[in-house]
Protein backbone atom coordinates (compact mmCIF):
# COMPACT_ATOMS: atom_id res chain seq x y z
CA UNK A 1 0.00 0.00 0.00
CA UNK A 2 2.87 2.27 0.43
CA UNK A 3 3.35 1.89 -3.07
CA UNK A 4 0.24 2.80 -4.23
CA UNK A 5 0.32 6.28 -1.52
CA UNK A 6 3.70 6.96 -2.97
CA UNK A 7 2.49 7.08 -6.35
CA UNK A 8 -0.65 8.86 -5.36
CA UNK A 9 1.46 11.37 -3.90
CA UNK A 10 3.64 11.95 -6.86
CA UNK A 11 0.60 12.23 -9.33
CA UNK A 12 -0.50 15.42 -6.82
CA UNK A 13 2.64 16.84 -7.07
CA UNK A 14 2.67 16.39 -10.56
CA UNK A 15 -0.67 18.36 -10.81
CA UNK A 16 1.01 20.85 -8.89
CA UNK A 17 3.27 21.41 -11.02
CA UNK A 18 1.37 21.23 -13.64
CA UNK A 19 -0.88 24.04 -12.53
CA UNK A 20 2.54 26.00 -12.26
CA UNK A 21 3.87 25.20 -15.91
CA UNK A 22 6.45 23.03 -14.42
CA UNK A 23 5.44 19.45 -15.12
CA UNK A 24 7.34 16.53 -13.95
CA UNK A 25 8.62 12.81 -14.99
CA UNK A 26 7.39 9.85 -14.16
CA UNK A 27 10.17 6.77 -14.72
CA UNK A 28 10.34 3.46 -13.38
CA UNK A 29 11.40 3.82 -9.48
CA UNK A 30 10.99 7.52 -9.29
CA UNK A 31 9.30 10.77 -10.25
CA UNK A 32 11.18 14.15 -10.87
CA UNK A 33 11.26 17.45 -12.19
CA UNK A 34 14.15 19.18 -13.75
CA UNK A 35 12.72 22.68 -13.28
CA UNK A 36 12.54 23.65 -9.19
CA UNK A 37 9.33 23.15 -7.91
CA UNK A 38 6.60 25.01 -6.11
CA UNK A 39 7.43 25.65 -2.25
CA UNK A 40 6.79 22.99 0.02
CA UNK A 41 6.56 20.68 -2.96
CA UNK A 42 9.70 17.70 -3.73
CA UNK A 43 11.80 18.05 -6.31
CA UNK A 44 11.56 14.10 -6.93
CA UNK A 45 9.58 11.47 -5.40
CA UNK A 46 10.72 7.91 -4.99
CA UNK A 47 8.19 5.34 -6.10
CA UNK A 48 9.72 1.62 -5.33
CA UNK A 49 11.78 0.77 -2.68
CA UNK A 50 14.60 -0.53 -5.11
CA UNK A 51 14.74 3.71 -6.04
CA UNK A 52 18.19 4.21 -6.29
CA UNK A 53 20.47 7.65 -5.53
CA UNK A 54 21.35 8.26 -9.00
CA UNK A 55 17.11 7.15 -9.83
CA UNK A 56 16.27 10.78 -7.67
CA UNK A 57 19.23 13.33 -7.73
CA UNK A 58 20.20 12.73 -12.08
CA UNK A 59 16.34 13.96 -12.80
CA UNK A 60 16.17 17.22 -10.63
CA UNK A 61 18.22 20.60 -11.17
CA UNK A 62 21.03 20.82 -8.43
CA UNK A 63 22.08 24.26 -9.49
CA UNK A 64 19.51 26.21 -8.17
CA UNK A 65 19.42 26.32 -4.31
CA UNK A 66 16.34 24.38 -2.76
CA UNK A 67 16.46 21.24 -4.51
CA UNK A 68 14.60 18.46 -1.74
CA UNK A 69 13.51 14.67 -2.23
CA UNK A 70 10.23 12.72 -0.66
CA UNK A 71 11.60 9.24 0.11
CA UNK A 72 9.04 7.54 0.26
CA UNK A 73 10.15 4.28 1.58
CA UNK A 74 13.15 5.95 3.67
CA UNK A 75 15.65 3.59 2.49
CA UNK A 76 17.97 6.37 0.89
CA UNK A 77 21.08 8.45 2.37
CA UNK A 78 21.29 11.35 0.55
CA UNK A 79 24.37 13.10 3.38
CA UNK A 80 26.49 12.38 1.18
CA UNK A 81 25.39 13.77 -1.78
CA UNK A 82 24.72 17.74 -0.29
CA UNK A 83 21.34 17.01 1.70
CA UNK A 84 20.46 16.65 5.21
CA UNK A 85 17.01 15.08 6.45
CA UNK A 86 13.98 17.74 6.73
CA UNK A 87 11.47 15.73 8.46
CA UNK A 88 9.99 12.61 8.69
CA UNK A 89 6.28 11.31 8.68
CA UNK A 90 4.03 8.50 8.41
CA UNK A 91 2.46 7.16 5.67
CA UNK A 92 -1.53 6.45 6.46
CA UNK A 93 -4.30 3.76 5.11
CA UNK A 94 -7.73 3.97 5.68
CA UNK A 95 -8.61 0.63 4.33
CA UNK A 96 -12.05 -0.12 1.61
CA UNK A 97 -15.31 -0.26 2.95
CA UNK A 98 -14.47 1.32 6.49
CA UNK A 99 -17.45 4.01 7.18
CA UNK A 100 -16.57 7.96 7.24
CA UNK A 101 -16.92 9.11 10.45
CA UNK A 102 -19.66 11.21 11.34
CA UNK A 103 -19.91 15.25 11.24
CA UNK A 104 -21.43 16.47 13.71
CA UNK A 105 -20.53 20.60 13.79
CA UNK A 106 -23.44 21.00 10.88
CA UNK A 107 -20.47 22.03 8.02
CA UNK A 108 -21.84 21.46 4.72
CA UNK A 109 -18.97 19.81 2.36
CA UNK A 110 -18.43 20.07 -1.25
CA UNK A 111 -16.09 20.46 -3.95
CA UNK A 112 -14.34 23.91 -4.89
CA UNK A 113 -15.50 25.09 -8.43
CA UNK A 114 -14.73 28.37 -8.97
CA UNK A 115 -11.07 30.68 -9.27
CA UNK A 116 -12.69 32.66 -6.74
CA UNK A 117 -13.60 29.96 -4.21
CA UNK A 118 -10.05 28.26 -4.42
CA UNK A 119 -8.63 31.93 -3.78
CA UNK A 120 -10.73 31.78 -0.82
CA UNK A 121 -10.06 28.38 0.24
CA UNK A 122 -6.18 28.97 -0.03
CA UNK A 123 -6.49 31.90 1.90
CA UNK A 124 -7.79 29.63 4.65
CA UNK A 125 -5.55 27.32 4.01
CA UNK A 126 -2.75 29.67 4.68
CA UNK A 127 -4.51 31.47 7.48
CA UNK A 128 -4.22 34.63 5.40
CA UNK A 129 -0.22 34.27 3.86
CA UNK A 130 -0.90 35.78 0.51
CA UNK A 131 2.51 34.35 -0.33
CA UNK A 132 1.74 30.73 0.14
CA UNK A 133 -2.27 30.94 -0.58
CA UNK A 134 -0.48 31.85 -4.15
CA UNK A 135 0.58 28.11 -4.66
CA UNK A 136 -2.89 27.23 -5.54
CA UNK A 137 -3.77 28.43 -8.96
CA UNK A 138 -6.84 27.56 -11.06
CA UNK A 139 -5.49 25.09 -13.13
CA UNK A 140 -6.13 22.50 -10.54
CA UNK A 141 -9.48 22.89 -11.02
CA UNK A 142 -9.26 21.56 -14.25
CA UNK A 143 -7.70 18.31 -13.16
CA UNK A 144 -9.57 15.50 -13.67
CA UNK A 145 -7.48 13.72 -11.05
CA UNK A 146 -7.96 15.71 -7.90
CA UNK A 147 -10.63 17.67 -6.39
CA UNK A 148 -10.02 20.89 -3.80
CA UNK A 149 -13.08 20.38 -1.21
CA UNK A 150 -14.16 22.92 1.45
CA UNK A 151 -16.57 22.83 4.68
CA UNK A 152 -18.41 25.69 4.55
CA UNK A 153 -20.25 26.94 8.29
CA UNK A 154 -23.79 28.28 8.35
CA UNK A 155 -22.71 31.71 7.93
CA UNK A 156 -20.56 30.75 4.83
CA UNK A 157 -16.97 31.14 6.01
CA UNK A 158 -14.56 28.06 5.03
CA UNK A 159 -14.08 26.06 8.41
CA UNK A 160 -11.78 23.51 6.69
CA UNK A 161 -10.37 21.57 3.95
CA UNK A 162 -8.62 19.07 1.96
CA UNK A 163 -7.52 18.14 -1.48
CA UNK A 164 -8.52 14.62 -2.99
CA UNK A 165 -6.55 13.06 -5.35
CA UNK A 166 -7.20 9.77 -6.85
CA UNK A 167 -5.81 7.65 -9.62
CA UNK A 168 -8.49 4.84 -9.77
CA UNK A 169 -6.89 2.50 -6.85
CA UNK A 170 -6.83 4.76 -4.10
CA UNK A 171 -8.03 8.40 -3.04
CA UNK A 172 -4.91 10.30 -1.25
CA UNK A 173 -5.86 13.33 1.28
CA UNK A 174 -3.02 16.22 1.26
CA UNK A 175 -3.26 20.02 2.75
CA UNK A 176 -6.27 19.23 5.52
CA UNK A 177 -6.91 21.89 7.46
CA UNK A 178 -8.94 23.08 10.16
CA UNK A 179 -9.54 26.95 10.63
CA UNK A 180 -11.22 29.26 13.10
CA UNK A 181 -10.51 27.02 15.92
CA UNK A 182 -12.62 23.83 14.14
CA UNK A 183 -11.78 20.40 15.37
CA UNK A 184 -9.93 18.32 13.61
CA UNK A 185 -12.03 15.15 13.96
CA UNK A 186 -14.66 17.16 11.67
CA UNK A 187 -12.06 18.29 9.07
CA UNK A 188 -11.58 14.32 8.78
CA UNK A 189 -15.36 13.44 9.16
CA UNK A 190 -15.96 15.64 6.26
CA UNK A 191 -13.60 15.23 3.54
CA UNK A 192 -14.24 11.70 4.31
CA UNK A 193 -17.69 12.03 3.34
CA UNK A 194 -16.45 13.13 0.24
CA UNK A 195 -14.37 9.93 -0.92
CA UNK A 196 -17.48 8.79 -3.64
CA UNK A 197 -16.32 5.31 -4.44
CA UNK A 198 -15.64 4.06 -0.35
CA UNK A 199 -12.16 2.50 -1.46
CA UNK A 200 -8.58 3.20 0.51
CA UNK A 201 -7.55 6.12 0.94
CA UNK A 202 -3.91 7.17 1.91
CA UNK A 203 -1.70 10.20 2.83
CA UNK A 204 0.70 11.08 5.52
CA UNK A 205 1.20 12.54 8.94
CA UNK A 206 3.57 13.87 11.38
CA UNK A 207 3.75 15.43 14.90
CA UNK A 208 -0.02 16.78 16.16
CA UNK A 209 -1.44 16.21 12.90
CA UNK A 210 -0.92 12.55 13.42
CA UNK A 211 -3.62 11.03 16.50
CA UNK A 212 -6.47 12.69 14.75
CA UNK A 213 -6.08 11.08 11.05
CA UNK A 214 -5.83 7.80 13.64
CA UNK A 215 -8.70 8.59 15.50
CA UNK A 216 -10.67 8.97 11.97
CA UNK A 217 -9.68 5.55 11.22
CA UNK A 218 -6.65 5.54 9.53
CA UNK A 219 -3.62 3.30 10.06
CA UNK A 220 0.08 3.65 9.90
CA UNK A 221 1.82 1.58 7.39
CA UNK A 222 5.57 2.76 6.86
CA UNK A 223 8.05 6.11 7.34
CA UNK A 224 9.03 8.39 4.75
CA UNK A 225 11.74 11.05 4.95
CA UNK A 226 11.89 14.65 3.08
CA UNK A 227 15.74 15.46 2.49
CA UNK A 228 16.36 19.27 1.44
CA UNK A 229 19.66 19.99 -0.21
CA UNK A 230 21.94 21.49 2.82
CA UNK A 231 22.51 25.28 0.16
CA UNK A 232 18.98 25.97 1.21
Amino acid sequence: MITEAALDNAQWCDAMCRAHGRPGVFGPRAWTNGRRTPPYYPDAVTLTADASVRDVLDGIDRRAPGASVKDSFARLDLTGEGFRPLFEASWIHRPAGRPAPAATDGTHWRAVRTPAELAAWATAWSGGDADEAALFRAGLLDDPATRVVAGYGADGRIAGGAVLSGNGRVTGVSNLFAADGTDPAEAWAGCLGLVDDGGPVVGYESGDDLPPALAAGFEEIGPLRVWLAVDA
